[in-house]
């Protein structure tokens, strides 16, 4: 390879580094807690680049207390507790790629899916339902989802 040419390809490569670095350092940029409250050992949600991370939300009245043992009104209020966190991360529901469904009770997914066909848009995003021993406060389903900007 002749001298001029050498250089040109070290040029660009330099150029592409350069590129890259800035990309790294914007996406950095972007990297916030959702939802963080003073004191609580967790975010509601984590945006880091064009990601976000949702936490598991669960299905609590307004008030924050989760009283009704009814599936149904759970499954609504946490799939619109995942819908707060996505939105004020700046992201939409069509962005979701992944959720995981926790439930206290297997018995209770057919009630839930009736739900979550609803509530959830399409295309719906990959998704795991897994039964668990307990959920924090009484809880019977917990969702966790990830997001990302195209």
């Amino acid at each position: 390879m002749n001298k001029r040419r050498l250089e040109t390809v070290r040029r660009c490569l330099l150029a592409t580094a350069v590129m890259a670095l800035m990309t790294l350092g914007s996406a950095s940029a972007q990297n916030k807690a959702i939802g963080f409250t003073k004191g609580m050992p967790f975010s509601d949600g984590f945006v880091a680049g064009n990601t976000l991370y949702v936490a598991g939300q669960q299905g609590p009245d307004s008030h924050g207390n989760v009283t009704s043992t009814d599936i149904t009104a759970q499954t609504t209020n946490a799939i619109a507790a995942v819908q707060k966190v996505v939105e004020e991360a700046g992201f939409k529901m069509t962005d979701l790629v992944s959720v995981t469904v926790y439930v206290a009770d297997l018995n209770d997914v057919p009630k839930m899916n009736e739900v979550y066909k609803k509530l959830m848009p399409d295309p719906k995003p990959a998704r795991a339902t897994v039964q668990v021993a307990g959920l924090i406060g009484g809880a019977k389903i917990e969702i966790a989802a990830v997001a990302v900007k195209q």
